[in-house]
């Protein structure tokens, strides 16, 4: 594990944190209408979600530029976007999509 990463960690998490944690940070939230509320409880995760589907949908080769790819990182978060919607349940989504990756790199499909 490197430590060149640790920087970036701690730049998401001040970038990211207050507006996952608005509830707490700022007194009186719970007087804005409804619709408010529920559009900043959805931030923090639309942010991190972005990042992950840029993480997993983008390649980025050495010698061009970024393109778009799907494989077997593709398939699992799908997988576990479908498992986690039928059984909304987000523990057998995200253990569905780890199974998916293990198999995957243990065959060498990825």
């Amino acid at each position: 594990m490197s430590s060149e990463f640790v920087g970036l960690a701690v730049l998401m998490f001040a970038a990211t944190y207050p507006s996952r944690a608005v509830g707490l940070l700022v007194p009186g939230i719970h007087r804005l209408p409804k619709p408010a509320l529920d559009y900043l409880q959805l931030v923090g995760p639309a942010v991190l979600s972005a990042i992950g589907a840029v993480a997993v949908l983008v390649r980025v080769p050495e010698d061009g530029p970024p393109t778009f790819g799907v494989g077997v990182d593709s398939v699992a978060v799908l997988a576990a976007l479908l498992i986690t919607t039928w059984r909304r349940n987000l523990l057998f989504g995200i253990v569905a999509a780890v199974a998916i990756a293990v198999v995957a790199r243990a065959l060498g499909l990825s």
